[in-house]
């Protein structure tokens, strides 16, 4: 994505401080990337003020560029630990935790929260009110209470409180963010200063650029067709394999072709028989077939149908 453009900032999945303090191999891998993804963030999460810290220092020594601290999850395991949302219940707690990581590196700390517990307790407006004097540099808000998990609408109104809530740090408004109207109509109503977007560059992986076109001229050019994302998802796996090798690059990279296929519209059966794939040359094979069938309504040079990304669902707290 940072080849096709419009990236400002990326960072990774949720990694786990003590995990990431002991040197465990897989949360090291985590926190792996590529030379030409820069600037890099690394979201941490856990409940111990001193081993959030240690996690951080860590992550300088590895030329990490900025730092978020990950308070709103929303997945049981952690937020009933007192990570994630679970940080949102513990207001003194979560202060000496964030503002212990900021005097403990250097280079920018920021958070991402969600709007609070549940509907009786928003609490964002205040925390993010506290950040900034303790020296958080930015806050992003997901526009969802915890108790809603992924469920209804985000709220606007919300993330605005808490952009009205600060004074000078830019807040980053996140949730429902699908394409550059949702993008415009954030900002426009809340006030907030940029937009993070997740599952959306699952099924378009253009919107950043389409995002940056669109910023500095009011228009934009369309997601990529379909031999420019088959281009991509093969520039993709060339980066796994450098890493892995080509036969782990194949398990590894497997789910990340269903969405590529998936948004390019591949017949389901095709789709199946990618996932079966073990070898180089049974992928190149299988890449072929789809390249000669192409999408199931024969337009390879037209714009490609969104494509909805499932999140979980079921009672939060059994998540």
């Amino acid at each position: 994505m940072r080849r096709i453009g419009g990236i400002g900032l990326a960072t990774t999945d949720l990694v786990n401080a003590r995990a990431l303090v002991s040197r465990n191999e897989r949360t090291m891998q985590m926190v792996e990337t590529h030379p030409e993804d820069r600037p890099f963030a690394v979201q941490i999460f856990g409940s111990e003020a001193q081993v959030m810290a240690d996690a951080a220092q860590l992550l300088v020594e590895l030329g990490v560029d900025t730092i978020d601290i990950n308070m709103g999850c929303p997945v049981n395991r952690i937020a009933g630990a007192g990570a994630g949302a679970g940080m949102m219940c513990n207001t003194d707690g979560t202060m000496k935790l964030v503002q212990t990581v900021v005097e403990a590196v250097k280079i920018p700390v920021s958070v991402k929260m969600r709007l609070g517990w549940d509907s009786t307790s928003l609490t964002a407006p205040l925390f993010a009110r506290e950040f900034e004097q303790v020296g958080v540099a930015a806050v992003a808000i997901h526009g969802r209470t915890r108790e809603q998990g992924f469920g209804g609408t985000v709220s606007l109104p919300g993330i605005r409180a808490v952009v009205e809530a600060v004074q000078k740090i830019p807040i980053i408004g996140n949730g429902d963010v699908r394409n550059v109207a949702d993008a415009a109509r954030m900002i426009r109503e809340t006030g907030c200063h940029g937009v993070s977007i997740g599952r959306a560059a699952l099924a378009n992986p253009w919107i950043f650029r389409q995002l940056s076109e669109w910023e500095q001229t009011g228009s934009y050019s369309p997601a990529g067709t379909f031999d420019e994302r088959l281009t991509l998802m093969l520039q993709q796996f060339t980066c796994l394999e450098e890493r892995h090798g080509s036969e782990r690059a194949i398990v590894l990279f497997r789910k990340m072709a269903h969405w590529y296929l998936k948004g390019m519209r591949i017949l389901k059966r095709l789709r199946g028989d990618f996932q079966q794939v073990r070898t180089r040359a049974e992928m190149d094979a299988a890449i072929a077939v789809i390249r000669q069938a192409g999408p199931i309504d024969g337009n390879r040079t037209g714009v490609l149908t969104d494509v909805e990304i499932p999140v979980p669902n079921g009672p939060v707290d059994k998540w």
